[in-house]
């Protein structure tokens, strides 16, 4: 694995892959990027993995503080994979240079995270497109548990690159709790309470989708009912389309979405 620590390293080493895989991340490795990775592997002839967190996403100082790093931990996981490339850069290097245009969500886009971490998409957005302009991959590949990012990202990606985002499911642990750094600032009883949380969701979605007449009150109970079981705060309980993120009207493919805090380390999933 080559470790790569500045852009002029990266362009030397990468120039000359037309089929390369890139795998963005920000660390605290878990199975779900390793699933990220072995895809990549399998499609490509190189893959490139990025570590960094990024400060411009965060909306919240203390939350980009506690976020779960652990290097020595990522790099054996990397080595045991056989990564091509490694790009870990400094924010110094990433935003030397300064944009013309700050990049702003669109109205329809500012739902669910968009609407409760102001800020946050946009300093997604404006990463990817910081990345892209010297990585140049053929594919991107990144998981469905964070299906709004993977939405506008996609959206953005096409209209200005010919790289292509590569939809890969949502990885979960034993316990039905779709993997994420966050986890591993959660207590043993929280993961557990988690767990419980996400199987409750997966069952209830079946549960609805099978009902002729499908009543929204019905999340309303559902959010009063985990709240109050669990002690958790409810940010979104929102049916939407898969498709163009609506509101659903059932009539096209549709997700069940959360985003919730527990004991204030914030959680998001998608059934």
């Amino acid at each position: 694995m080559k470790i790569l620590t500045n852009i002029f390293e990266l362009n030397k080493a990468i120039n000359n892959h037309s089929n390369l895989g890139f795998v963005p991340t920000m660390g605290g490795l878990h199975n779900g990027h390793i699933s990220l990775i072995k895809i990549s592997k399998n499609r490509c002839s190189k893959t490139l993995v990025s570590i960094y967190v990024n400060p411009n996403q965060f909306n919240n100082k203390k939350d980009f503080a506690k976020y779960p790093r652990n290097i020595k931990n990522d790099f054996k996981i990397l080595y045991k994979l056989k990564v091509d490339y490694l790009f870990i850069p400094k924010t110094s290097e990433i935003y030397k240079k300064k944009r013309n245009k700050k990049i702003k969500l669109n109205k329809n886009d500012k739902i669910m995270c968009g609407k409760y971490r102001k800020g946050h998409f946009e300093g997604v957005l404006d990463i990817m497109d910081r990345f892209l302009r010297i990585i140049k991959a053929k594919y991107i590949f990144m998981g469905e548990k964070d299906y709004q990012q993977l939405y506008l990202i996609k959206n953005y990606i096409k209209k200005k690159y010919k790289s292509v985002v590569i939809n890969c499911p949502t990885i979960r642990d034993k316990n039905k709790l779709a993997l994420s750094s966050r986890n591993f600032l959660l207590s043993k009883k929280e993961h557990y309470n988690a767990g419980l949380i996400s199987k409750f969701l997966i069952k209830f979605k079946i549960s609805f989708s099978r009902k002729k007449n499908k009543n929204y009150s019905l999340l309303i109970q559902i959010k009063n009912l985990l709240e109050e079981k669990f002690r958790i705060r409810i940010e979104y309980l929102e049916f939407r389309n898969t498709s163009d993120l609506k509101i659903s009207n059932f009539k096209k493919k549709y997700k069940l979405f959360i985003a919730y805090y527990i004991n204030n380390i914030r959680l998001i999933d998608n059934f």
